[in-house]
Formats: C-alpha cells, structure tokens, sequence
C-alpha cells in the first residue's frame, strides 16, 4: 500500500476535472513502469503505458494525454528524440512532459529542459515526490 501523501489536495484536483486525468508513461523497464502506474491509478489517475520511444510517440499523438513521464535511456528511439518528436509536432507540441532519468548529475536537469522537457525527476523515484509533482503539472493545464 502506498502512503496518503498528498491525497487530500489530489482528490481535490480530480473533483474539478469530470474525467480522470489520463497519464502516459514511456518506460522500458516493466518494474519501474508498474510501480509507477500503480502509484498514479493509487492517486486516480488514468495510466496508459508505452515500453519504448516510439511506442511513445504514438500513443501520445493517439491519447493526447494530459501529462507524460518519459525515461531517458531506452533502446530505439530515446526518451530526448521522442520529446523532440511530440514538441515539434503541432498536435502534441503543447504536451507536458517530464523526464525521469536515472541521470542526476550536475548540469543534468538544465541539459533536459533545453531539450523540451518540461520538468525532470532523478531515479530512484520518490513515491511521495512523484504525486506532488504531477499534481503541479496538472494544475498548471486547469
């Protein structure tokens, strides 16, 4: 069982919204994409996921969702050129997305917001993090 976190302000923002908010993750490692697919529908989120970049790429021109955590490192088609892909296409351009990388370095963050990124978020994963920071996205789309 997860822990409540931010519950309270979560229900709030799902109740001005008719709908569940739809999440997509792009993921390639099926232990971190259930865990973070189970947090999110823990949070009432509605999940669809992808295990690679263009996978990604599809099902974000399909769902138009309202946010996408993308990883970084997978094979074919990487987190940063499938970023680049949604951001440049005038469909999906307006897309939130945030990286998720296990990349956490100095300079890191700054080299994937010039990328297109809207936000980034270091592996290993807060479960208490992640909440808080969808939440923010999701209320800078209401």
């Amino acid at each position: 069982m997860y822990p409540q976190g931010n519950d309270k302000s979560t229900r709030r923002l799902q109740e001005k919204h008719t709908l569940p908010y739809k999440i997509l993750i792009v993921e390639d490692n099926d232990n971190n994409g259930t865990l973070l697919s189970d947090l999110l529908i823990y949070h009432g989120y509605e999940v669809a996921m992808a295990s690679n970049g263009q996978k990604g790429v599809n099902l974000a021109r399909e769902l138009l969702p309202d946010l996408i955590l993308m990883d970084i490192q997978m094979p074919g088609l990487d987190g940063m050129s499938a970023c680049s892909i949604l951001k440049r296409d005038p469909p999906t351009s307006r897309l939130k997305i945030i990286a998720l990388t296990a990349f956490a370095m100095q300079g890191d963050q700054e080299k994937f917001l010039a990328a297109g990124f809207d936000d980034y978020l270091s592996k290993p994963i807060s479960i208490r993090e992640l909440p808080i920071l969808v939440e923010r996205w999701l209320k800078n789309e209401s």
